[in-house]
């Protein structure tokens, strides 16, 4: 959410990142919030002066009383009175309007980078680097689903008919990987001097609001019903709701954390669940990074933050390569992102395995997370990334692990939390 001084003093600027992210239809919405809070402004300075004329009064009544006057005391009171009515309903007015004001600007897109390419969607990303070189072998990668059924690893059936499409059942040494390489995730991190964490996996509906725009949310979170409760679509959520209303210590800054969750989203949109696979899920497993840092660091730990998951990646023997996303492709909330995309010898294309953030303070915010400086008291920037989402890392860990004799190779780093197995036959 933008800061509305911001907005008032630079509606020029406000509409133009608007238009840059192809949003026209919100550029009314800028004069819209300026004049609302026009209005709020003058509510709140005739209140305030109402007070001060009451607080007189006030003061007069007591005095009136001690000289008798009882009929002017009287009056006095009277005027208290209507000036109380009149507080009243400025009141109502105000918070009606400042809810106004909040439930647009809460739509109004975030101010992206001057750095991050225009572009209507993620069609118009830009590669940014590649890392490792995308070998297609001289012999046939198979889907990835009939590379798990063919070492009994997976079963969709049995999960079609306990919980639906977009479930599944990981068994034996595929499940064992897969819970390696998050194993290996958390380590990976804890050595990059992150503190692990593992958080509640349900958040209430101030924090989702916090975090992520309204249409995001829909799309994206299952509630509790009869209950303010969401099932976190990543621990992000949960991470940076950690800190709503706390004022942290300038000097605990940067607070750099990973965490693992179970994360559950619903998937609506163009792409569709996939029948077969588990590319497109209703559940998967994840280690995140956060941080929060003083605004002058947050580009910093942005390129730190995406590098940490190429080294990951890279590690397990899988070429990946970054993507700048374009404006049309970033969320209202986000200030610049990127993607990371594992090679698929099978596709020989790239896809999407993570995504890393920096939304300024938007977030901070939206949940009043705060810090206090020399200069008093200002918003944290939050950034996240994505160090391992699976059962897509899985997916290209199996592509780009497959061995001609249809075995897996378990890559050196990997070993360790796989009972030092060098081969899966």
């Amino acid at each position: 959410m933008i800061d509305i001084k911001f907005l008032r003093e630079n509606p020029e600027r406000v509409k133009e990142n608007i238009k840059k992210k192809f949003q026209d239809e919100k550029l009314e919405l800028v004069d819209k919030v300026i004049e609302l809070n026009k209005k709020s402004r003058e509510l709140k300075v005739n209140g305030d002066n109402l007070r001060s004329e009451r607080k007189k009064i006030s003061d007069e009544i007591g005095q009136l009383f001690k000289e008798k006057k009882v009929e002017e005391a009287n009056l006095a009171k009277e005027k208290v009175t209507d000036i109380n009515k009149q507080l009243e309903a400025m009141e109502t007015e105000e918070e009606e309007l400042n809810k106004e004001i909040r439930k647009t600007m809460l739509t109004i897109p975030n101010i992206i980078d001057d750095s991050v390419p225009i572009g209507r969607d993620d069609s118009e990303n830009v590669e940014l680097e590649r890392f490792g070189e995308p070998i297609v072998p001289n012999y046939e990668i198979p889907y990835h689903a009939d590379i798990l059924e063919h070492f009994n690893g997976i079963d969709k059936d049995a999960s079609g008919r306990t919980s639906g499409n977009g479930f599944y059942f990981l068994m034996g040494d595929m499940a064992r990987i897969h819970s390696a390489m998050l194993s290996y995730a958390r380590d990976f991190m804890i050595n990059k001097g992150f503190t692990y964490c593992i958080p509640p996996f349900m958040i209430r509906g101030d924090v989702v609001n916090g975090v992520m725009s309204f249409a995001e949310m829909e799309n994206m979170m299952y509630k509790i019903e009869g209950e303010d409760l969401y099932l976190i679509g990543t621990s992000e959520h949960s991470m940076i709701g950690r800190f709503k209303d706390q004022i942290v210590k300038e000097e605990s800054l940067p607070i750099t954390l990973t965490s693992y969750s179970p994360c559950f989203r619903k998937e609506v949109g163009a792409h569709g669940i996939e029948e077969r696979g588990v590319y497109r899920v209703h559940q998967f497993e994840k280690q995140e990074m956060v941080v929060l840092c003083k605004p002058e660091d947050s580009m910093k730990w942005y390129k730190k933050m995406y590098e940490f998951t190429v080294e990951f990646f890279r590690s397990l023997d899988i070429p990946v390569r970054t993507l700048e996303c374009c404006s049309g492709d970033l969320a209202d909330l986000k200030v610049k992102s990127c993607d990371v995309e594992a090679w698929s010898p099978r596709q020989q294309k790239y896809f999407e395995v993570g995504s890393c953030s920096t939304l300024g303070d938007a977030q901070a915010r939206r949940l009043g997370i705060r810090t206090k400086g020399e200069n008093g008291t200002y918003f944290v920037h939050t950034l996240n990334n994505t160090v391992l989402a699976t059962p897509r890392a899985l997916i290209a860990f199996l592509e780009n692990n497959y061995q001609e004799d249809g075995s897996i190779k378990i890559p050196v780093a990997l070993r360790p939390y796989i009972g030092g197995i060098e081969v899966i036959k």
